[in-house]
């Protein structure tokens, strides 16, 4: 299949658009249909909006996935993965045919959910819905926090949107409401997520659960909200994604309204074009219904290969763009270069522990009060150390003494207010981690790790160096009563493979966990 020569360069366009969104929907069918396992809905109705978010705004190398100033991408709905799996091997990661081909199978880089550090491009594990939400919120304040700390006039060393597509399932999670009422406070202006809006769950039709208003209730978290009426228009699609990345003071959400299982004459809009294959001869009635060549499968049309690799050639050139921009910065700002390089690199700086107190024996001192007299020593030193509680700090000593609170109006402020919510600074303390350039932090009573765990097992899955200060952590705390009583809890992050859990006993071995907890 090819373009016509014959077209005007705007039919010509259309048409290649048109090919390239089939080729990612065919992919994915054919993957699903191949392993017998696996979600075919979401790539096929969700393909035009990926399409367009990635040949025409993200920021990326395929040729180096982990360059620092790239947009991030997160697919929060991960059971779609096929969509992001088409999207990098049609752009030219290093993820080859053959990959897509073993998709859902052992030992392959195409797991049925997304999962960190083994295929290249892939941002963040996502799966557990809502989770890819809320984390992308964290990278967006990593994005806001690190250029206030190094951007200077005529040099935007920082410069990158997160972008995320994400579901009716994860709008319905409660991480995603915490996640969205935090953003909306902290008007990040570089979060951009599309909502794959097709009202349908495994269930059935989202009228069974899932009938508010989302547009209204995102207006009221204080985010800007546009809705794109028809999901296979492209050029409705990017208008919308421009009019947002031109919102600077208000992170965005776009409803897209697609179709589940788009193409397939007897699966589209229904339930059971979710978590199924859709049997060989409605992949046949599809392709057909579609233009769509029958074999040979997993197709590629030339002009479609051409035209999507294009990020493999354009990406090596912005990023020596940006690299031109930070040698000149170097030049001009050597100390500030060298910290933001020493960040990047996750180094600690020399003598970081010198100023660690020590605590002489036998002094009668709480845990939480020596943890917060370490971390305050440690601040200075570790300039990106930064963190908070979630509306606990006077209690977790968690607090950085004489730094700004980090807000809209001082997004160089170290000390983070999460409020309320658990689940969303677990789940944004991983984005911030995943972001790259901190060390986050974050506390709360040992008891509400519960309401924190889904984000801490996930942060262990993907080994990242997220720093949790969980404090009350005995049954002596007595006048509270048993809901503040944390009987379990211990035991229970111990179960968590990847999860390092020190108890210390005294001061001192509080300065020692800290220290290897930076280590790490």
């Amino acid at each position: 299949m090819t373009v016509a020569s014959d077209a005007t360069g705007h039919q010509q366009q259309v048409l290649l658009d048109e090919l390239s969104i089939n080729t990612i929907r065919f992919l994915a069918v054919d993957a699903v249909q191949k392993a017998n396992s696996g979600h075919p809905g979401l790539p096929m109705g969700a393909a035009p909006m990926a399409y367009v978010l990635w040949t025409r705004f993200l920021k990326h190398n395929p040729r180096d996935p982990q360059w620092f100033n790239r947009d991030r991408f997160i697919l929060s709905a991960g059971h779609g993965s096929m969509l992001l799996y088409a999207l990098l091997h049609l752009s030219g990661y290093d993820l080859p045919l053959e990959q897509l081909q073993r998709f859902r199978q052992w030992g392959s880089q195409t797991p049925g959910h997304p999962e960190y550090a083994l295929a290249p491009g892939v941002e963040v594990t996502t799966g557990p819905l809502g989770q890819g939400f809320a984390t992308g919120v964290g990278m967006a304040i990593a994005e806001r926090f690190l250029a206030a700390r190094f951007n200077r006039p005529g040099f935007p060393i920082v410069d990158h949107y997160t972008y995320a597509i994400v579901s009716d399932g994860d709008l319905m999670e409660g991480v995603a409401s915490e996640a969205a009422s935090l953003a909306g406070h902290l008007r990040l202006g570089r979060l951009i997520y599309l909502y794959d809006d097709n009202k349908i769950s495994i269930e059935g039709s989202t009228e069974l659960t899932f009938t508010e208003d989302v547009a209204g209730r995102f207006k009221a978290y204080g985010w800007h909200v546009q809705p794109v009426a028809d999901g296979n228009d492209p050029g409705a699609i990017g208008a919308a994604i421009e009019q947002a990345r031109a919102v600077m003071d208000r992170p965005s959400l776009i409803l897209v309204r697609t179709h589940i299982g788009y193409g397939s004459p007897n699966k589209q809009d229904k339930a059971s074009a979710h978590g199924e294959p859709l049997g060989e001869a409605e992949v046949r009635l599809t392709k057909q219904n579609l233009g769509w060549p029958e074999e040979p499968l997993f197709y590629i049309p030339d002009d479609v290969a051409s035209h999507l690799r294009e990020a493999h050639e354009r990406g090596p050139a912005v990023q020596a763009e940006w690299g031109a921009l930070l040698a000149r910065y170097a030049e001009e700002h050597p100390t500030l270069a060298a910290e933001f390089r020493q960040w990047l690199a996750g180094e600690l700086p020399g003598g970081w522990h010198t100023d660690m107190p020590v605590f002489e024996v036998g002094t009668s001192l709480a845990t939480r009060a020596a943890s917060g007299k370490v971390l305050n020593a440690l601040a200075p030193r570790v300039g990106n150390l930064i963190g908070g509680s979630a509306d606990l700090a006077g209690s977790n000593n968690t607090t950085l003494k004489g730094e700004a609170s980090f807000q809209s109006e001082t997004p160089h402020g170290r000390n983070m207010h999460f409020g309320v919510r658990e689940h969303a600074m677990a789940a944004a303390l991983n984005g911030m981690a995943l972001h790259g350039g901190l060390r986050p932090y974050g506390g709360t009573f040992l008891v509400f790790s519960d309401y924190m765990r889904p984000a801490v097992r996930l942060s262990a899955l993907m080994h990242q160096p997220v720093i949790y200060v969980f404090t009350h952590d005995s049954v002596g705390l007595g006048e509270d009563g048993p809901t503040h009583q944390p009987v379990e809890h211990l035991a229970a992050l111990r179960a968590i493979p990847n999860l390092v859990v020190i108890r210390p006993a005294d001061a001192n071995e509080t300065a020692e966990a800290w220290r290897v907890a930076l280590e790490r």
